[in-house]
């Protein structure tokens, strides 16, 4: 059993890590509200003895922090990543699909964890011990990285939907149904990476004229 592992205050630590059998992975995803792009899923096995500076829930991090914690993870941890584009959470739903992008980043793994830590409050079927813990990347550093990982990930994949539709801005507000991006499906209609079972995008009501 690796030794327990502490951080800051109001910090994810390695308390549920600790308390789990080995390898353990954690795994949290990045996209399900959006209007527009995947959504992502990251499994990462952490090395208790290089938990790297700064872990902490992506939303918790800076843009620049992300990416240098990033870094560190790749170089010391496992990763894995899974992905559910927009027409099949358009075909099975987002949650269905969040569950399999979750099934493919920890089968994308390079070793089979025995345990998997699961940010939120379900969990997908796994062939090893799972546990869902809600608003797990604020308390579980392997699922802190693996917020990290996930937002990361989607973030790169959506700066390069902008250069392939362009006019959207998707660069900018990560598919995200901002007052822009609204706009902007209302000049130039939605694009192949919209979600089109999303309520807005099925009923319309985002195809209005801006003033």
């Amino acid at each position: 059993m690796p030794k327990k592992l502490t951080s800051l205050k109001n910090s994810p630590d390695f308390t549920y890590e600790s308390a789990s059998l080995h390898p353990v992975c954690g795994i949290d995803e990045a996209g399900r509200g959006p209007l527009a792009g995947p959504v992502v899923a990251a499994a990462v096995i952490l090395d208790p003895d290089n938990i790297p500076h700064g872990l902490n829930d992506s939303k918790a991090l800076s843009q620049s922090a992300r990416e240098h914690v990033l870094n560190d993870i790749r170089a010391h941890a496992l990763i894995g990543i899974g992905i559910s584009e927009p027409a099949e959470i358009d075909q099975v739903n987002i949650l269905a699909s969040t569950m399999i992008a979750m099934q493919r980043a920890f089968h994308a793994l390079p070793i089979v964890p025995q345990t998997a830590l699961i940010d939120g409050n379900r969990y997908p079927d796994l062939p090893c011990e799972t546990q869902a813990i809600v608003k797990g990347d604020a308390k579980c550093l392997s699922i802190a990285a693996a917020s990290i990982v996930a937002k990361v990930t989607r973030d790169n994949l959506m700066a390069l939907a902008d250069d392939r539709f362009p006019g959207y801005g998707f660069a900018g507000h990560k598919g995200y149904g901002t007052k822009a991006h609204r706009e902007a499906i209302a000049t130039l209609g939605p694009c192949p990476i919209h979600r089109f079972s999303f309520a807005p995008m099925r009923q319309g009501e985002l195809f209005w004229r801006p003033e």
